[in-house]
């Protein structure tokens, strides 16, 4: 048996040397005449312990980390003989933060080599596609539509019923388009999905083609994720080298291919009709909507848009069937929901698990809590638009409903943790700054009102006229969530707002100093 080393690849782990660790050991199993197998792979998401590296054994992987390249010459008897380790962890599935998660969507990710066919269909690839090759488009979409997926990218509009209208409409064209623009703050799920297992991905992308009908698909991947780009793009190359994509997929008669594109840094391209128009070579503008891109989308032909995580889910869905994917979850937020732990947080790192675990147990359970050890005062969810909660709102479950009922959303499902150093004024004056910057300019509450916003916000924190000022910006929030043609602007006041309400404290500044004074 040939020694199997596997060493992560993914740009979390190559931030922290994961490239210099593989080429230690090659190095020192050459100098050592050692036969082995170095692959690379994805991150299994647990980034304290990255780089981690896991050998093959004749009784499963064993896992050490992290390691650094000081400790590759130690490290190889213990990889060749299992021989004790101050790095080893044993069995990385039994890793109490890997053992507690239902992973239907990253089973896979930081297991396999990405570019893999072979290693892929090993691990239970492609079985919901072969299935979908057998079955008429509209049972596809039913299928979908029973198990009741909603899009993960912030909306959560009902996947299945948005791939019915495509299937619908009558068109010599359609079009499937990926949203992999992830611009939300603390969210990487997208990046290491498409980095750790992107076959997932093209898998569910030509399922969605068959269900409505289209023969190309398009896949925008943020600039900021170089790496991304790569192993997707060579991960399309070796489908379509194995006949996965192209003509006659799969040897069917059905063709599906896709063109992989990379963004040029806007988050509002992930807006997904900004993101069309960045297709087609325009500027990112968002358009107005009727008609919905579901009728007339890219370059004017229906369109299915969805994002990285609702397309990766439909794989699953297919290969095992919507009733037990939709018995995942509570209500009507059915699956899982991979979430993202980040900020100050001991244990920062990806959890896939079904909806309905709570907040609380997201941060303290599985992310230990701040890591400075300072008691935790606020967590935002969904990204620079979400909501800040205070520390007693932590018995929220991760669900749809449940969030907007306490005036939050989950959005991508990034979970970012700030201990009681924050400053929740000065966030709220970021989230202005943020939509300033990021406004496409086209409508009027969402390029002027935030640039207003930042400006009254500042005056609240030097302490001028407060109470006059606040009452300027509730006015000025009102007016960006009923006006604004996009979620850009229309959700920004979401920040400021729960700041105000959560943490009054930190906008009265001169009466909170002259109380302490007294």
């Amino acid at each position: 048996m040939t020694l199997r080393i596997y060493v992560p690849a993914d740009a979390s782990a190559l931030s922290v040397g994961a490239d210099l660790v593989a080429d230690a050991i090659a190095a020192e199993l050459a100098a050592r005449r050692i036969e082995a197998q170095v692959i690379r792979t994805g991150s299994r998401g647990l980034f304290w312990l990255e780089p981690m590296v896991e050998v093959a054994t004749l009784t499963g992987r064993i896992a050490y980390g992290p390691v650094d390249v000081a400790d590759v010459p130690q490290l190889i008897p213990a990889l060749l003989e299992g021989a004790p380790h101050k790095l080893k962890l044993g069995n990385p599935d039994a890793i109490p933060y890997l053992a507690r998660q239902e992973r239907l969507t990253f089973g896979r990710v930081g297991v396999i080599d990405p570019v893999s066919v072979d290693d892929y269909r090993a691990h239970g690839g492609f079985k919901g596609l072969e299935k979908a090759l057998a079955m008429k488009p509209a049972e596809i979409v039913e299928e979908v539509v029973a198990s009741g997926l909603r899009g993960r990218g912030g909306a959560g509009f009902p996947t299945g019923i948005k791939w019915r209208t495509v299937l619908g409409a009558q068109a010599d064209q359609k079009y499937i388009v990926c949203n992999a623009d992830e611009g939300d703050s603390g969210t990487f799920a997208d990046r290491m999905l498409m980095e750790g297992d992107p076959m997932i991905l093209i898998e569910g992308m030509t399922i969605a083609g068959l269900a409505v009908g289209a023969t190309q698909g398009y896949i925008y991947i943020r600039s900021e994720y170089p790496h991304a780009f790569r192993t997707f793009g060579r991960a399309v190359e070796a489908c379509r080298k194995a006949g996965l994509l192209g003509t006659r997929i799969a040897g069917s008669d059905r063709d599906f291919d896709i063109t992989v594109r990379l963004g040029a840094g806007a988050y509002v391209c992930g807006e997904e009709t900004s993101l069309l128009e960045s297709l087609e070579g325009k500027r990112g503008l968002v358009r107005f909507k009727p008609p919905l891109p579901a009728l007339k989308g890219l370059f004017g032909k229906p369109t299915v848009i969805n994002n990285v995580l609702s397309l990766a889910a439909v794989p699953t869905i297919l290969a095992d069937g919507a009733k037990t994917y939709a018995d995942f979850g509570m209500g009507r937020s059915r699956g899982t929901l991979p979430f993202q732990l980040a900020g100050n947080i001991k244990y920062g790192g990806l959890v896939e698990k079904a909806f309905g675990l709570t907040l609380g147990e997201a941060v303290h359970d599985f992310g230990g809590g701040t890591l400075s050890g300072r008691p935790l005062r606020a967590v935002q969810v969904g990204g620079p638009l979400g909501a800040y909660f205070p520390a007693d709102y932590l018995d929220t479950p991760l669900d749809y409903e449940a969030f907007a009922q306490r005036r939050g959303m989950l959005g991508h499902g990034g979970i970012v943790v700030f201990d009681d150093t924050v400053d929740m004024a000065e966030q709220a004056r970021f989230a202005f700054e943020f939509c300033a910057k990021e406004s496409c300019g086209k409508c009027t509450p969402c390029r002027i009102g935030s640039t207003r916003g930042r400006e009254t916000m500042e005056r609240v924190i030097r302490g001028e006229h407060i109470a006059d000022n606040l009452t300027l910006i509730e006015d000025l929030c009102r007016t960006m969530t009923d006006a604004s043609l996009c979620a850009l602007g229309g959700l920004t006041p979401y920040p400021v707002t729960s700041a105000i309400e959560h943490f009054p404290e930190d906008f009265d500044r001169p009466r909170a100093h002259r109380a302490a004074a007294e």
